[in-house]
């Protein structure tokens, strides 16, 4: 009896474990507005520091998807930015970075190959995403080297401001940008539900890794 109370519990918790939401206690990112990419994205403050050359050599751009019965994480091979580093301090600098989504990766090629087609990124009307940083802002109540970043994110043709966390540390031969919070899929028009049995959900939780070296 106890063998098989203990099968069953086994059972259960493997079941539990693999429909969690891996978005659950993640920070949600703020969406301010409701533009489109042929309105005007937010006005950023114009830097003009140290250019600091972010690229899928020295950073990752990730992400988890889920549904009821599980997750899927993918993230992009190709993508180019740069950080317009200022006095050395993140709240007088800019980030900018633009995505090829058809570079998108997952661990089911099935997925990566649907991710490509209008049920989601519809690569070949959209080629591309970005952000382009208008604010970064320390955040005092969470501790030394910790900021809020708001921006205009462009993704599947919508443009959209948001305010998210990030840990940014300068040192003398690089950057690094650590940040990991949720966004709504629909709100950037992926609104592909799933199978009826088989529901996606609509939170993705999205995780930046930014270590672009500085010139010496």
């Amino acid at each position: 009896m106890i063998r098989i109370s203990t099968g069953i519990f086994f059972l259960a918790a493997l079941f539990l474990s693999a429909c969690a939401n891996p978005a659950d206690n993640k920070a949600k990112a703020v969406i301010t507005n409701t533009n489109t990419a042929a309105q005007s994205t937010p006005v950023a403050k114009q830097a003009n520091g140290e250019a600091v050359a972010i690229t899928a050599e020295n950073s990752k751009v990730e992400f988890t998807g889920s549904k009821v019965t599980g997750e899927h994480k993918g993230g992009f091979k190709n993508f180019t930015g740069n950080i317009d580093l200022v006095n050395g301090k993140p709240e007088e600098s800019q980030v900018s970075f633009e995505i090829q989504m058809n570079s998108v990766f997952t661990d089911a090629d099935g997925l990566t190959k649907h991710l490509q087609t209008g049920d989601f990124f519809d690569v070949e009307k959209f080629p591309t995403a970005s952000f382009t940083s208008a604010k970064i802002a320390a955040d005092s109540a969470k501790g030394a080297g910790n900021y809020t970043v708001m921006g205009g994110l462009t993704l599947r043709g919508v443009t959209k401001t948001i305010t998210f966390p990030a840990k940014i540390t300068v040192d003398a031969d690089k950057v690094s940008v650590e940040s990991e919070f949720v966004i709504n899929r629909k709100d950037f028009g992926v609104v592909y539900a799933g199978k009826p049995d088989d529901l996606i959900r609509d939170e993705v939780v999205i995780k930046l890794s930014l270590n672009p070296q500085r010139k010496k």
